[in-house]
């Protein structure tokens, strides 16, 4: 169905690292990933038009979460592919389909850069993997000749530029935090202005001008799953903190991190900020 044509385009080695590693641990932080920001994809991807009988190819699938969602948008008539360049990842996405009982989901390895298909696509779709990308502009342009006339673009990526103005002197901790995970990313040399440059990403590849939408998951209630969700991320993000000289394990202390600033949002009254995102979509000409 597909064909690796990437010796064609950028090597991922050119690409940033991945910031968030790619443990059986990061497997499941993109499992409880979902959980939080699933609900803002599908929201995206309804906005966007993906309904019923539509074949969507989705990118940087990881352990399926967003096709998963997908092939039950388009149901049983439609088809989505998924790709990603780990291929351990997707055995988890594969049997996660196959106990769900879905059929219409196709798993691929490989650089969606630089693979042939046999057949357009009604829809395009991706979650936070543009901004890993060496050059995000370019790569979005090539994914989106894949689609039909009248196809749908539908991203979602990070938009960390805007972290700091979070910062209070009532949290020391989420201050740190959010310090950390910029340091973390700005080392990795992930584009950390992705949200904001799905715009550029857009307009520079020809496409319709994207209707665009900034959010993040906010807690502040006690059960609120977001502190532990905050845990998971240091957990992944750790060896990339001690490689930069960012943090010691000491210092981030992942198992009573989710405790921690679950009191600090508690006494200070101030609600904690996942990482802030910005969703885009258009249609092409018919």
């Amino acid at each position: 169905m597909a064909k690796d044509n990437s010796e064609n385009l950028h090597s991922p080695s050119t690409d940033a690292t991945y910031t968030l590693g790619r443990t059986s641990h990061e497997t499941t932080r993109l499992i409880e990933q979902s959980r939080i920001y699933g609900e803002s994809t599908q929201r995206l991807c309804k906005r966007a038009g993906i309904t019923a009988g539509m074949r969507v190819l989705e990118i940087g699938s990881g352990a399926g979460d967003v096709a998963l969602m997908l092939a039950e948008l388009v149901g049983q008539d439609g088809q989505i592919v998924g790709v990603d360049v780990n291929p351990v990842i997707l055995e988890t996405a594969r049997q996660r389909a196959t106990e769900a009982g879905i059929r219409n989901v196709e798993f691929i390895a490989g650089d969606a850069r630089g693979l042939a298909f046999s057949d357009k696509f009604d829809a395009i779709v991706g979650r936070f993997v543009l901004m890993y990308m060496a050059d995000p502009g370019e790569a979005f342009a090539k994914l989106v000749t894949h689609l039909n006339p009248g196809g749908i673009i539908a991203f979602q990526e990070p938009e960390y530029t805007l972290y700091p103005a979070l910062l209070h002197p009532d949290t020391p901790l989420m201050n740190q935090l959010i310090k950390w995970i910029l340091g973390a990313f700005e080392h990795s040399g992930a584009h950390l202005d992705m949200g904001i440059g799905l715009y550029r990403a857009f307009v520079d590849a020809g496409l319709p001008l994207p209707t665009m939408h900034l959010e993040s998951p906010i807690g502040a209630a006690e059960t609120w799953a977001g502190y532990r969700y905050m845990a998971t991320i240091f957990q992944s993000l750790l060896p990339l903190l001690k490689k930069y000289g960012l943090a010691t394990a000491e210092q981030v202390d992942v198992d009573t991190l989710a405790a921690r600033l679950r009191r600090e949002v508690l006494a200070s009254k101030r609600p904690f900020f996942l990482p802030l995102h910005i969703t885009a979509h258009a249609v092409l000409p018919t």
